[in-house]
C-alpha cells in the first residue's frame, strides 16, 4: 500500500519501506513543483539514488552540480552534503532509493496530508537526528 505526504513543498509517495523490504531500502516517488528545493542536508547512515521519471532535477552533491533529465540518475553517497531542486518552469518527478531503509520513516512521521501545511519543525529535527540525517540550512540554501 502506498502512502503520500507533503514535505517542504514536495509530494513524496512511499512505495516500499522497512516493513516490505526487511529494512534493506526505501523506494520513494517524489513530485517537485517548479521551484521546489530541499534544504542542504546529509545522510550519515544511508545512501540515496535518484532516478528522473520526468522533468529535470538540479542536484548539488558536495561541490558538484548536475542537471538530470528523464531517464538519468545519480548516486548520493553516505555522508555527502546535497540539495535536490526542480528549477525549471515544469514539475519534476523521480524515484529515490535510500539504502538501508530510513528516509520513509522521516517522511511518514513528519510529512503532512495537506500541500500547504508546514511540517512540525521540532518533530522533523528530532526524527532527522534519530535516523542520522543532518540538516545544514533551509530550502533555498546551497551546499558550501
Amino acid at each position: 500500500m502506498t502512502k503520500s505526504f507533503w514535505l517542504f513543498g514536495s509530494r513524496l509517495t512511499i512505495l516500499a519501506d522497512r516493513t516490505t523490504t526487511d529494512g534493506k531500502y526505501d523506494l520513494i516517488e517524489g513530485y517537485f513543483p517548479p521551484g521546489t528545493q530541499t534544504p542542504p542536508h546529509r545522510h550519515t547512515r544511508y545512501s540515496e539514488q535518484l532516478y528522473v521519471l520526468e522533468g529535470e532535477f538540479t542536484v548539488w552533491i558536495g561541490e558538484n552540480k548536475v542537471v538530470l533529465g528523464t531517464a538519468e540518475s545519480v548516486l548520493i553517497p553516505i555522508g555527502t552534503t546535497h540539495v535536490v531542486a526542480a528549477l525549471s518552469d515544469r514539475p519534476a518527478r523521480g524515484l529515490v532509493v535510500s539504502a538501508p531503509s530510513a528516509f520513509a520513516q522521516l517522511i511518514e512521521a513528519t510529512g503532512t496530508l495537506n500541500e500547504n501545511e508546514a511540517p512540525d519543525i521540532a518533530l522533523f529535527n528530532r526524527i532527522s537526528t534519530e535516523i542520522g540525517d543532518e540538516i545544514l540550512g533551509v530550502p533555498g540554501d546551497l551546499p558550501e
